[in-house]
């Protein structure tokens, strides 16, 4: 039996009072990868606000890992965000501490106290994305392909249900996009962590071909749909 992670039904997504995207209806099972792609400006960035409750949801249903988007309010949106991995292009590390100390960081502030259970999970984390012996390192001694492995590593701490990936491979040369992909997609299929990733990269789409969400005249069209 397969575990809804997402699911979005009748939507309407404002920005404000402008309506983006109207009658976003969608699903994503554990485990799945999907792309969300769609031109600058057609609400892209809108719905992934929406996944993870910066933008409210107005008209329809929605619920992700188990919270219902209708009933988000600021007190509940930490609680959203514990159970989503949310990886940026721009990774947003902290400049001014090593990598264990970023992810330690996290994991106190969101709740985290036991000493040895902090240190084994940012091992753990750290093996899973191939990092294992840069604990020590400060994020400008490392590549960028690292530090959005670092990044991705912080996305998993809270062992998450759903990652949203926003553009992951957009700063990063090709050979590194690869070995970055290869990771987000290892880690749906082996850890059943159903991704979402939203990119205007076609040639990583072709290369790792998965369903389509895309954005595009005010609707969301599903490839998975057809």
């Amino acid at each position: 039996m397969s575990e809804t992670v997402v699911s979005i039904n009748q939507a309407k997504i404002y920005q404000g009072n402008n309506l983006i995207l109207d009658d976003v209806n969608f699903t994503v099972q554990k485990g799945e990868f999907v792309y969300l792609v769609g031109k600058t400006g057609t609400g892209k960035s809108s719905l992934l606000k929406t996944l993870y409750g910066e933008l409210a949801l107005q008209h329809g249903t929605g619920s992700v890992v188990g919270f219902d988007l209708k009933d988000m309010d600021w007190k509940k949106v930490p609680f959203l965000r514990r159970n989503l991995g949310v990886v940026f292009q721009d990774f947003q590390l902290l400049t001014d501490r090593n990598v264990h100390e970023n992810l330690r960081f996290v994991l106190q502030a969101t709740g985290w106290q036991d000493e040895r259970l902090i240190e084994e999970k940012i091992n753990d984390v750290l093996d899973k994305v191939g990092l294992k012996s840069k604990g020590f390192k400060m994020p400008f001694e490392m590549s960028g392909g690292e530090q959005q492995r670092v990044d991705i590593a912080r996305a998993l701490l809270n062992s998450p249900k759903l990652i949203l990936a926003d553009e992951p491979t957009g700063n990063l040369d090709p050979e590194t996009s690869d070995e970055i992909m290869q990771l987000l997609i290892h880690i749906a299929k082996d850890y059943g962590t159903a991704v979402i990733m939203a990119t205007h990269d076609f040639i990583v789409i072709n290369r790792y071909p998965s369903r389509i969400l895309k954005t595009e005249g005010g609707k969301v069209l599903d490839s998975g749909a057809l």
